[in-house]
């Protein structure tokens, strides 16, 4: 890990790295994105706008860094379809696995995942290349499913597994990040409606509950 003028960071300094990181997190919780000072992450992790400006070159840079990491967080919500099997019974189980693990992973980084979501709007390619790398990933081992159960003949040759797979994860991303905003919907009942349609997208059947 090295500091912004290339230095490696010892172990203190990337201890004081990683506090400004999380100070960082934090503010973005509670705080709009663009009202984020360097000044306002520096006295909030005990240091100096000097010592954050070793390691990050702006607010932005700092976001970004956050970002990588949750990205490399979220490429493992495909590890819920891994071994994950959608015949009987087990199908549904397999599509509330992937609905919990995308609204649970939405949840916890609800805040950065506003930012990255407001940066690729906007047409920043970096946001857009971490949002991609988060869909992306579970988007693939979902079309691999499609095509595995396509070849079996448990779903019709006219349908486009990267169509379907890519369609049910914007789905889920969407809804994971508007959980909050649904009228008359309780977060318990959410979650089965929304596997119900899972599992209707990936197999074109009714569970077996």
């Amino acid at each position: 890990m090295r500091t912004v003028d290339g230095r490696v960071a010892g172990r203190r300094g990337q201890a004081t790295r990683q506090k400004l990181l999380d100070c960082l997190s934090e503010m973005l919780s509670s705080s709009p994105y663009r009202d984020v000072k360097v000044i306002d992450v520096a006295r909030k992790a005990g240091t100096s706008p000097a010592t954050f400006y070793q390691y990050f070159p702006d607010v932005e840079g700092a976001v970004l860094e956050l970002a990588e990491q949750m990205a490399r967080e979220g490429a493992g919500l495909s590890e819920v379809l891994e071994g994950g099997s959608w015949a009987g019974r087990a199908g549904w189980q397999t599509a509330q696995n992937l609905v919990d693990g995308f609204l649970d992973f939405y949840k916890r980084n609800d805040a950065l995942l506003r930012v990255v979501d407001l940066g690729a709007a906007e047409g920043d390619k970096r946001f857009a290349r971490i949002r991609a790398k988060i869909l992306n990933s579970v988007t693939g081992s979902l079309a691999a499913t499609v095509t595995e159960l396509q070849s079996k003949g448990r779903i019709d040759k006219d349908v486009n597994p990267a169509a379907v797979a890519g369609s049910l994860i914007a789905m889920l991303a969407s809804v994971a990040s508007h959980q909050k905003g649904f009228q008359g919907v309780k977060p318990a009942e959410l979650r089965p409606n929304l596997a119900l349609l899972v599992h209707l997208g990936v197999t074109g059947k009714k569970p077996m509950k």
